[in-house]
C-alpha cells in the first residue's frame, strides 16, 4: 500500500487563511469527485471560514472528559475506518488531550499517511520547533505547541498563504479574525506592524529552504552535478596566508551585489596534516568572513583544486574567490598551482584570480627546523670520523676474502647507520670519504684515485648517489616525524584551550590563564588602545594610550613594551607577555590564543551590553504589554459605569426603583473592577521600583480572610473556609495581605465550577503560616506553573477580556515583600492550589 501525500498550508501569523486556502482545495478536489472527508477544522467563529465547509462531509469528533471539562479531538479511529482518499486535518501542531492514543496531532497525522490517505493540514510558522524561540524573542509570547520541523520538510507539497501586515490588520479590524472585544488587544500586541513583519520573513526565509532542499534532492536523483543559479553563492579559498583578508573582502562586495547572495570561505588543510596554514591568521579570517555575514569551513584533501572543487559543487556554488599564486616564476613554470587548475577544471563555476601585494613574491617561510638534534648531529660526525676509517681498516684486513661489491655494500651499511644518527650532513660526508677511501684501498689499481675498469667506476658513482639518496629519505623522514608531532602536540594544545574557554564561566579569563600556564609566564595582559588617547611619539611606551582589558597573573603590563614579548592582534588589541622571551617556535600558537583572546573579549562585551539591555526591553515588554491591556481593560468599566450614569442622568426614560438600583450598582460595581485595576497597576509598578512601603502588623489570619471575601462582594459567599482555632498570629501588612488574598480568591473564582466553589484553609509549619486557596477548576500543567506569574497572562485566552493578568504576578512580589512567598501546587481530583508562606510572628511581638 502506497503511503499517503501531506499538503500543508504555512501561514506567517493566524488569520491569514490557511484554513480557508485549504478547504478551497478540499473543494476542488471533491467537484473532481474525490472522497473527501472532514476530520477537524477550526473555524474559531470566522463566518467565511465555515462558509466554505459547505456540503463536505464532516467526521464527528471525539468527546474527552478531562479534568471535569468535555473537550473534544479528532477522532483518528473513526477516520481509519471511514478510509477516505483525502482527509483535512486542521491545526498540525495542536497537542491531544493527555490520554489520548498521541500526544500530538502531526502524529495523528502520520498514521493516516501510512494508511495511505493523503492529507490536508495547517501551521503557522510560530509553531515550528526550529523558530520557536525566536518567534519568542519577536513577538514575546511564549508557544507551547510545536511541530518538528522535519515533519513539515517532509510534506510533499508546502503552500505559503501571504498576506502582508496591513492587509492582515485591516481584516483584523474589521472583526474577521478575532470578536470585536479582542480586536484592540490583538492589534497593540502581537499583531502589531513589526511582529507580522518579522513574522512574514520568518516564513518566507524557511520556505526557500525547503525549495532549497527540494532542488538539491531533485539534482541528485538525477545525478545533476553541474550548479545551477538559483542563488548566488560565493566561496573564497583561504590559504592561511596574509592575502586572505583581501580576499575575503572582495568576495564579501561580490556578494553584495545580489540580493540573499551566500558567502563561504573555505581552508583545505593537506590530508598528511604537515605544512598547516598559520592557525591565528585563519582565525583572524574566519572571524571577519563571520562579520561580514559568512560562514566558515574547513575541509581536508590531498589534491587541494579538487577538495575546493567538490565543496563549491556540492553547496552549489556559483562563483569562486582565490588568490593569485604566491610561488616565484619558475614554481610556477613547473606546476601550474591551484588557481590555474581550480580554473580550468571549474566548469560554468565562475573563478576570480585576486591579485594582491604578495603575489608572485614566493612563500617566505623561516629557515627550516633541524630534523634532529645537535647532539646527535655530532655523534653522526663522529661516527664518520672514526667508523668509516675504522671499517677501511677492517675491510683491508679482509682483502682477500672479500670483493668490492661486498666493500660497497658494507660502506652502504656504515652509510645508512650515519644517516639514522647523525640526519644528513654527517651521512654524506660519510659517503664522501667512504667513496674516496674505497677507491684508494679496494678499486684497481689500488693505494691510487685512478679507476681502471669502467664497471669500477659506476660502482663508485652509484654508491655515491645511493648513500646521498638514502640519507636525504632518512632526513626528510625524521623531519617529517618532528612537524607531525608537533603538529599534534598543536592541535591538542588549541583543541584543550577551546574546550576550557566553552566550558568556561568567563572565556577571556580561561583563556588567558592557559596560555600563562602553558608558555610558563609570569603574566599575561591584553591590552587595547584607547581611541581618544593623546598623541605621542611613542605610543607603545606611553601608558595614557593604552587600556588593560584583561589580565591574569602578576602585575598586568601598562604598555606593550613593558613586557617580554608582544603579540598584536588588531589595530586596537594587542596581548603582552611577561616572563620569558618568545621563541620563535611558539610563535604561532600564541597568536592563535591573541586571535582567539579577541574572539572571546568580544563575547563577554555582547554578553555585557545585552544584560545592561536586558532590563530595558523587559521594561520596554511591560509597557507594550501594559498599554495593550490597559487600552481595553480600562476602557470596559468606564464604559459600563458612563452607560450607568448617563441612563440615570436621561429625561426620556422614566426609571423605577429597581431598575435605578441595578443601574447604580452596575455603576458602583465597575467602579470598584477599576479602582481594582488601578491599584494592581500602582503596587505592581512600586514593586517592579524598590518603592513599595510595608506596615508591618502581628494580627490572625481570621481578621484578615472574612474582609476579603467581604470585598469581593456576593460571588466570594459560596467559599469555604477552615482556619484552624490554634493558628499562630502572623507578621505581615494587613492591608497588602488582604489585597493578595482578593487576588487568589478572585483567581479560583474564575476557574471553579459553580457547584464546586473554592476553599480557604491554613496549617502552621518551620516558622511560616501556609494559607492554601484551592480551586476544583481544570488546573494548570506543572510546566506552565511559571508562566502563570508572568504579568499579562492568562490562563484559558490570549486576550485582554478578563483582566490585564497582574493577579498572580502582583499576588506573588507582594507576598514576597511581606518576607513569605506564594507557590502553586496540583489540587488531588483536579484543580490548582495557592499555596501562600507567611513568617509567624515572634512569641515577644504577640501580645
Amino acid at each position: 500500500m502506497a503511503r499517503g501525500q501531506l499538503r500543508i498550508y504555512l501561514g506567517a501569523a493566524p488569520g491569514v487563511g490557511k484554513t480557508y486556502a485549504m478547504l478551497e482545495e478540499a473543494q476542488r478536489r471533491a467537484a473532481r469527485g474525490t472522497d473527501v472527508v472532514v476530520g477537524l477544522v477550526e473555524t474559531h467563529g470566522r463566518r467565511h471560514t465555515a462558509a466554505m465547509l459547505g456540503d463536505l462531509p464532516v467526521l464527528p469528533r471525539r468527546s474527552v472528559r478531562y479534568r471535569d471539562v468535555d473537550l473534544t479531538e479528532l477522532d483518528l479511529d473513526a477516520l481509519l475506518a471511514r478510509r477516505p482518499e483525502v482527509a483535512v486535518v486542521d491545526e498540525l501542531a495542536h497537542t491531544n488531550v493527555p490520554g489520548s492514543r498521541n500526544g500530538k496531532r502531526w502524529q495523528d497525522v502520520q498514521e493516516l499517511l501510512d494508511a495511505g490517505i493523503d492529507v490536508l493540514s495547517t501551521v503557522n510558522v510560530q509553531h515550528l520547533e526550529s523558530l520557536n524561540d525566536v518567534v519568542e524573542q519577536i513577538t514575546g509570547v511564549v508557544q507551547r505547541e510545536t511541530v518538528p520541523d522535519g515533519v513539515v520538510r517532509a510534506a510533499e507539497q508546502v503552500e505559503l498563504v501571504d498576506m502582508t501586515p496591513e492587509a492582515l490588520r485591516r481584516r483584523m479590524a474589521h472583526g474577521n479574525i478575532y470578536q470585536p472585544d479582542k480586536i484592540d488587544a490583538a492589534l497593540a500586541n502581537y499583531f502589531r506592524i513589526g511582529n507580522l513583519t518579522a513574522l512574514r520573513e520568518l516564513a518566507l526565509l524557511w520556505l526557500a529552504d525547503k525549495v532549497e532542499d527540494q532542488l538539491d534532492r531533485y539534482r541528485a536523483d538525477q545525478g545533476i552535478a553541474t550548479p545551477w543559479e538559483t542563488r548566488e553563492r560565493v566561496v573564497v579559498g583561504l590559504t592561511g596566508g596574509p592575502e586572505g583578508e583581501t580576499l575575503i573582502r572582495r568576495a564579501a562586495r561580490i556578494a553584495a551585489r545580489s540580493k540573499g547572495a551566500e558567502l563561504m570561505a573555505i581552508h583545505v588543510s593537506r590530508s598528511d596534516g604537515l605544512r598547516g596554514a598559520d592557525p591565528a591568521m585563519l582565525s583572524r579570517q574566519r572571524m571577519l568572513a563571520e562579520r561580514l555575514g559568512g560562514t566558515y569551513h574547513q575541509a581536508v584533501g590531498s589534491d587541494i583544486p579538487a577538495a575546493l572543487l567538490d565543496f563549491a559543487r556540492g553547496v552549489n556554488a556559483t562563483q569562486i574567490v582565490l588568490g593569485a599564486s604566491r610561488r616565484g616564476r619558475l614554481a610556477r613554470i613547473l606546476s601550474p598551482g591551484v588557481g590555474s587548475t581550480t580554473t580550468a577544471l571549474s566548469g560554468p563555476i565562475d573563478v576570480h584570480l585576486v591579485t594582491h601585494e604578495r603575489a608572485g613574491r614566493g612563500r617566505r617561510s623561516g629557515p627550516a627546523p633541524a630534523a634532529l638534534s645537535a647532539r646527535r648531529r655530532l655523534i653522526g660526525f663522529g661516527l664518520t670520523v672514526v667508523g668509516i676509517p675504522l671499517l677501511t681498516y677492517v675491510l683491508w684486513l679482509l682483502n682477500e676474502e672479500l670483493s668490492l661489491t661486498s666493500d660497497l655494500l658494507l660502506f652502504l651499511a656504515a652509510v645508512i647507520g650515519v644517516a639514522l644518527v647523525g640526519g644528513l650532513w654527517p651521512a654524506l660526508l660519510a659517503a664522501i670519504v667512504g667513496s674516496v677511501l674505497i677507491n684508494f684501498f679496494f678499486t684497481p689499481p689500488v693505494h691510487t684515485l685512478n679507476i681502471s675498469a669502467r664497471e669500477n667506476l659506476l660502482a663508485l658513482v652509484v654508491f655515491l648517489l645511493v648513500a646521498a639518496s638514502v640519507s636525504g629519505v632518512v632526513d626528510l623522514a625524521a623531519r617529517r616525524t618532528r612537524e607531525a608531532a608537533r603538529a599534534s602536540a598543536e592541535a591538542q594544545l588549541l583543541a584543550t584551550v577551546a574546550g576550557g574557554v566553552l566550558r568556561g564561566e568567563r572565556p577571556l579569563t580561561a583563556l588567558l590563564d592557559r596560555l600563562r600556564e602553558t608558555f610558563g609566564l609570569t603574566s599575561v595582559t591584553l591590552l587595547e588602545r584607547l581611541p581618544d588617547a593623546p598623541e605621542s611619539p611613542d605610543r607603545q611606551r606611553d601608558p595614557r594610550a593604552w587600556r588593560v582589558a584583561a589580565n591574569v597573573g602578576a602585575e598586568p603590563c601598562g604598555t606593550p613594551a613593558a613586557g617580554d614579548a608582544e603579540v598584536r592582534v588588531d589595530d586596537q588589541l594587542t596581548l603582552v607577555l611577561r616572563g620569558r622571551v618568545l621563541p620563535a617556535a611558539d610563535r604561532r600558537i600564541v597568536e592563535a590564543f591573541a586571535a582567539q583572546a579577541a574572539v572571546a573579549l568580544r563575547q563577554e562585551r555582547l554578553a555585557e551590553e545585552a544584560a545592561a539591555a536586558r532590563p530595558i526591553a523587559e521594561a520596554d515588554r511591560m509597557r507594550t504589554a501594559l498599554l495593550a491591556a490597559v487600552s481595553h481593560d480600562l476602557r470596559t468599566p468606564l464604559a459600563s459605569a458612563k452607560a450607568a450614569v448617563t441612563s440615570l442622568r436621561s429625561a426620556d426614560v422614566e426609571f423605577d426603583a429597581d431598575d435605578r438600583a441595578e443601574l447604580l450598582a452596575t455603576a458602583e460595581e465597575s467602579l470598584d473592577r477599576l479602582g481594582r485595576l488601578v491599584a494592581n497597576l500602582l503596587d505592581m509598578s512600586r514593586l517592579q521600583a524598590g518603592a513599595l512601603g510595608l506596615r508591618p502588623a502581628t494580627f490572625g489570619l481570621e481578621e484578615v480572610v472574612p474582609s476579603a471575601l467581604d470585598e469581593l462582594g456576593p460571588p466570594a459567599g459560596g467559599v469555604r473556609v477552615n482556619l484552624p482555632a490554634q493558628l499562630p498570629a502572623v507578621r505581615s501588612d494587613p492591608g497588602l495581605l488582604e489585597r493578595v488574598l482578593v487576588n487568589l480568591v478572585a483567581n479560583a473564582l474564575r476557574f471553579s465550577p459553580a457547584d464546586r466553589p473554592p476553599t480557604i484553609s491554613a496549617s502552621a509549619h518551620g516558622g511560616f503560616v501556609e494559607l492554601r486557596v484551592v480551586d476544583r477548576g481544570p488546573g494548570l500543567p506543572p510546566d506552565q506553573w511559571e508562566r502563570a506569574f508572568l504579568p499579562f497572562q492568562r490562563e484559558g485566552d490570549r486576550d485582554n477580556h478578563a483582566g490585564v493578568g497582574l493577579g498572580l504576578a502582583l499576588s506573588r512580589g507582594l507576598a514576597e515583600a511581606m518576607g513569605g512567598g506564594l507557590e502553586p501546587e496540583e489540587t488531588p481530583g483536579g484543580g490548582l492550589t495557592m499555596v501562600l508562606r507567611l513568617p509567624v510572628a515572634d512569641e515577644e511581638g504577640v501580645g
